[in-house]
């Protein structure tokens, strides 16, 4: 494991998305649903709307580490805009 720096927001990192993960598959066995047609045009399920939030702020802090003066945390806050938008839209 020397290979990664397993420090405690990387660990809380993915351990939030092990998470979020449990409670999908939980949510999708407990209460299924009906694909959906959003903005995209494209049949979308919650998990697939979590995979498009997820790799959408992946490059929303990337750009965000490159193009803006800014601190990353507030970056975050544009993911949570992003991640509600997509959830209401796509």
């Amino acid at each position: 494991m020397a290979w990664m720096a397993w420090t405690i927001p990387t660990a809380i990192f993915f351990g939030l998305i092990a998470a979020l993960l449990i409670i999908f598959t939980v949510l999708a066995i407990r209460y299924p649903e009906t694909p959906r047609t959003g903005v995209l045009g494209i049949e979308t399920t919650r998990g697939d709307r979590l995979f498009i939030t997820l790799l959408g702020s992946a490059f929303i802090n990337l750009a965000w580490l490159g193009l803006v003066d800014a601190p990353q945390p507030w970056a975050m806050l544009v993911c949570l805009v992003y991640a509600a938008a997509v959830f209401r839209w796509v």
